[in-house]
């Protein structure tokens, strides 16, 4: 299906070769007569705000929180455009990312200056690939056994034996990034840093639904969020110091010496200390986040779909034998990755992400003007109708080959996509099945009798609301 095709929008005017002229029309606006609210009304529910206007507008429509020009795309070949064919046109230096960046500055998750980006991903593309990720795969194992004995230690000291798992799963999600980054373990420290960044995670959460006052004006809650950032970074320069001194050994096996080490081909010049302390922040943001709420989301789901938890259970037995995972497994483990993509369809971590039109665009008809924030909601992309039947519904069959070729490519984007795809994607992605088929292997986390049921709360990422608290038993 074509751009200027959709059920949404068609262009207007003549069509053609280069030099064809049309006549764009403008977009749909959210306006009071919607009955869909407005800033304050995207402040209490953002999900509910554009779900709305998607109800009303259809898969393209304008908006405004607190004056700033803000387009919901909702179709998959929207999403194609502004991601993958005309990706030079939308850069970073939108909305969502200027918020987040004081605290992750010229990282490569919110830079805007394309030729910084370009040269911080082409030296550290090569140390997340599949193979470069192999190399940690027993940091992701190990650390997920030591986390068992911790769980299984707190639930027998507790009568119903229910642990609160999305601290858990932080922790864990935590251990794994860092030992992986610096080869050490981080015992209390890991504590310190997740709350911190929960600190950053409410108070940028909350600017972005209502961005006022600036992050700028000292606030008791802008100045949270100074000093939380100024604990993560504290926490960060604390290894990179060490390794930088002599006081932590340097094998070459982990992140921060292949960091260290990488050199850019143009120019023949490494990383900067300041740009190798907000990438490896970047890392442990995005490493520690994102799983934590996709492990979270994971079994959540998995305690209330038995049919799909007794399938993977027989997969694991089947694959693995009572042993421990490693990295050859994965491509064994189909179900195992299905139930992954299936939760992260329907729970995406990092579920929104932004772009800014350069300049003028056409989109499914529509003029674009230049200076837009372009809206991509995962969380409501992945639910469409069109490609996504019964979609509240978990059934990780969905991603059975068959099934996957049936849908347009930008249906699913857990992890973006075009040159800017997350370059975390392949790690994430194996310790999320990592840590699934380890815990699998001999466990399983039980729903409470009466659990209600967990709801999402948007902010920088899709987090569970209130945790997530289930119960460990052993498998018999």
């Amino acid at each position: 299906m074509s751009e200027t095709s959709t059920s949404h929008g068609t262009t207007d005017g003549t069509t053609g070769g280069t030099g064809s002229r049309h006549r764009l029309r403008e977009l749909p606006a959210v306006t009071a007569r919607d009955r869909i609210g407005g800033t304050l009304a995207f402040k209490r529910d953002p999900l509910a705000f554009l779900a709305g206007g998607i109800a009303r507008h259809g898969d393209i429509f304008r908006f405004r929180a607190l004056g700033i020009p803000m387009v919901l795309v909702n179709h998959p070949d929207h999403v194609q455009r502004i991601l993958v064919d005309h990706s030079a046109n939308y850069d970073k230096d939108a909305f969502i990312f200027k918020a987040v960046r004081p605290m992750l500055r010229d990282g490569l998750i919110p830079v805007a200056d394309m030729d910084r980006w370009r040269r911080q991903r082409h030296m550290m593309a090569p140390h997340f690939t599949p193979r470069a990720v192999a190399s940690f795969v027993h940091n992701m194992t190990d650390e997920t056994e030591q986390a068992l004995r911790r769980w299984e230690e707190k639930a027998r000291a507790d009568a119903d034996g229910v642990l609160e798992l999305t601290e858990e799963f932080g922790q864990l999600a935590l251990r794994i990034v860092n030992r992986s980054l610096f080869s050490a373990a981080v015992g209390d420290a890991a504590l310190a840093f997740e709350r911190a960044f929960g600190v950053a995670n409410g108070v940028l959460g909350d600017f972005l639904r209502f961005p006022f006052p600036p992050l700028s004006v000292p606030t008791p809650s802008h100045r949270r969020l100074r000093r939380a950032i100024d604990d993560m970074d504290a926490f960060v320069s604390l290894f990179v110091r060490k390794r930088l001194s002599g006081e932590a050994d340097d094998d070459g096996a982990d992140l921060l010496s292949l960091l260290l080490h990488s050199v850019d081909e143009e120019s023949g010049t490494g990383m900067g200390l300041e740009q190798l302390h907000h990438e490896v922040l970047n890392l442990c943001v995005g490493a520690f986040e994102t799983t934590t709420c996709g492990l979270s989301w994971t079994f959540a789901l998995l305690a209330r779909h038995p049919e799909a938890e007794e399938k993977l259970h027989a997969e694991v037995d089947a694959v693995l034998g009572g042993r421990l995972p490693v990295f050859e497994d994965l491509e064994r483990l189909v179900h195992t990755r299905r139930v992954i993509d299936e939760s992260l369809r329907i729970h995406s971590p990092a579920f929104q992400t932004m772009r800014r039109a350069r300049e003028e665009d056409e989109l499914a008809g529509f003029r674009v003007p230049a200076g837009s924030n372009m809206v991509i909601n995962s969380y409501l992309l992945h639910r469409h109708p069109d490609f996504w039947d019964d979609p509240e519904r978990f059934d990780p069959d969905r991603f059975a080959p068959e099934e996957v070729a049936k849908r347009p490519r930008h249906a699913y984007v857990p992890f973006g996509s075009g040159p800017r795809v997350c370059i975390g994607k392949h790690f994430a992605l194996t310790e999320l099945a990592l840590v699934l088929a380890s815990v699998a292997r001999g466990h399983r986390l039980v729903l409470p009798e009466g659990a209600p049921a967990v709801e999402p709360e948007a902010r920088i990422t899709l987090r569970p609301k209130g945790g997530v608290r289930l119960r460990l038993e052993r498998r018999r």
